[in-house]
């Protein structure tokens, strides 16, 4: 199971640290991803990482977003800062056995939070 949080409005420049925590996996084996999905939009890749640490980001969101997780508290974190409007979508949290950048390359999420920048 997996559970996300942090979601919320922000003015556009702000942040927002989104939290995914798993229940029931062997969390330190897994890989971790963000996609996200906006209104009329497919979902979208936002950044993975792997069970050793190794990081992905799409290139909308590198510099300005950092995935880490913490393996003690079976948490993904995603710090978001320099939010843009355009980033206002549904956040989903995804577990896999590899950190990829497919929606198919995971086989668990979570049921999303939102996030809404305001310009």
């Amino acid at each position: 199971q997996l559970v996300e949080s942090g979601g919320g409005l922000v003015q556009a420049g702000g942040s927002l640290r989104l939290s995914c925590v798993v229940s029931g996996r062997a969390f330190d084996s897994l890989g971790m991803g963000w996609f996200r999905q906006a209104p009329g939009k497919e979902r979208e890749f936002v950044s993975s990482i792997s069970w050793s640490g190794t990081t992905y980001y799409s290139d909308s969101v590198t510099g300005r977003f950092t995935i880490s997780r913490d393996n003690a508290k079976n948490t993904a974190i995603l710090q978001m800062n320099s939010l843009k409007p355009e980033d206002t979508a549904v956040y989903y949290c995804a577990a896999g056995l590899r950190a990829g950048v497919r929606t198919v390359d995971f086989g668990s999420w979570g049921p999303g939070t939102q996030v809404t920048v305001s310009s």
